[in-house]
C-alpha cells in the first residue's frame, strides 16, 4: 500500500505547480463551503482570540486560513519532487542565526508554532543548517501514511524522534552540538501539568518540555516567525532569546516564548493552525501553583 501511494502522490508533484495551485482552489472551495472542515472550531477559536473584530472581519481570517490550509498539502505533494535549490528558492530566511553558533559550546533549541507551512519550513531550514537538526513527531495512527511522512519530512537531513519514545531516542542526539526544533503552542495531555497564562483573552496551559529542556541542558533559545509571502514563498525569522536560559525560571521562560507565538497569530491570523482547539482545557483554581503570568484569572 505504501508504494502504492508514494507512487500515486509522486507522479502528482510531477504535474505544474498552477494546476496543483487550481487543485488547491477546488479543495479550499470544499473544506470551507460543503464539508466545512472543524469549521466551528476554527470560527470559536478565532473569535476568542479576536473579540474586538466584526464577524465580518473574522470571516474574511477564517476564508483565508482555508486558503493557506488547502495550499499547504498540496504544497507537501508537490515537496516530493521539489529539489534542494528549489525548497531554498521558495523558503528564505536569517539561516545564519542559527550557523554562528556552530562549533560552539551551547547547542541550540528553535521554539516556533503551528505556522503554515510548517512541513517546507522542515525542509528549508534542514538543508540550510550546518548543525545536525533534530525534530520532533507525533507517529501517525496509519503506519503507510507516517512511512510517506518520515521520508518526506528527513529528505534533507532532519534527524527525526516520535514524542511517543523521545525520552529514550533523545540522549544519543545530545551528547553533540545540536539544534533541537519544537513546536511550542501545544495544550499538554494533562493540564495541571502545563504551565497555565493568557494566551490571547482566556487562560490556557503550555507544554512545559520547551522551557525545562533549555534551561536543564543550558541551550541557546531561539524563536523561529515563519510565514507565506506570496503564494508558493515564505520567510523565516530567526531571533535570538537568550543565551542564558538558566537566568529563567520554567514558568517565566514558558511565558516569553507563548507571548512570541502570540505576537506573531496576531501579525498573521490567517497564518496560523486554527483548526486544533487552542483552549480545551478550562481553567481550575487548583491550577494556580502552575500559573505563569501576571493576576490569576477571575474564578
Amino acid at each position: 500500500m505504501y508504494y502504492l501511494i508514494y507512487g500515486l502522490l509522486k507522479l502528482i508533484s510531477l504535474l505544474p505547480l498552477r494546476l496543483l495551485y487550481v487543485i488547491a482552489d477546488i479543495v479550499y472551495l470544499i473544506l470551507n463551503y460543503v464539508v466545512r472542515y472543524r469549521k466551528s472550531v476554527v470560527r470559536t477559536n478565532i473569535a476568542i482570540a479576536f473579540p474586538h473584530l466584526s464577524e465580518k472581519e473574522r470571516d474574511k481570517i477564517i476564508n483565508r486560513f482555508y486558503h493557506n490550509f488547502s495550499d499547504t498539502f498540496i504544497e507537501i505533494v508537490k515537496m516530493l519532487s521539489w529539489s534542494k535549490t528549489e525548497v531554498q528558492k521558495r523558503f528564505k530566511g536569517n539561516i545564519e542565526v542559527l550557523n554562528q553558533w556552530k562549533g560552539k559550546e551551547q547547542s541550540i533549541q528553535v521554539i516556533t508554532g503551528h505556522f503554515f507551512n510548517w512541513e517546507l519550513a522542515n525542509l528549508a531550514v534542514s538543508s540550510g543548517c550546518e548543525i545536525p537538526f533534530l525534530g520532533v513527531y507525533k507517529p501517525l495512527t496509519s503506519k503507510t501514511m507516517n512511512r510517506l511522512f518520515l521520508k518526506l519530512r528527513k529528505r534533507f537531513g532532519t534527524i527525526l524522534i516520535p514524542t511517543s519514545d523521545f525520552k529514550h531516542h533523545v540522549h544519543e542526539h545530545l551528547k553533540n552540538q545540536y539544534a533541537l526544533i519544537l513546536v511550542a503552542d501545544q495544550n499538554p495531555s494533562n493540564a495541571s501539568m502545563g504551565w497555565w497564562l493568557h494566551f490571547f483573552s482566556r487562560p490556557a496551559p503550555f507544554v512545559q518540555g520547551p522551557a525545562k529542556g533549555a534551561i536543564q541542558r543550558n541551550t541557546i533559545v531561539i524563536y523561529a516567525d515563519f510565514y507565506k509571502v506570496r503564494r508558493g514563498y515564505y520567510e523565516v525569522v530567526f531571533e535570538a532569546i537568550t543565551t542564558e536560559p538558566t537566568q529563567y525560571s520554567e514558568p517565566a521562560l514558558t511565558y516569553l516564548l507563548a507571548k512570541k507565538i502570540e505576537s506573531s497569530v496576531i501579525a498573521r491570523p490567517d497564518n496560523y493552525l486554527w483548526t486544533h482547539k487552542r483552549w480545551k482545557h478550562q481553567w481550575q483554581a487548583h491550577y494556580a501553583e502552575r500559573w505563569a503570568d501576571q493576576e490569576l484569572p477571575s474564578p
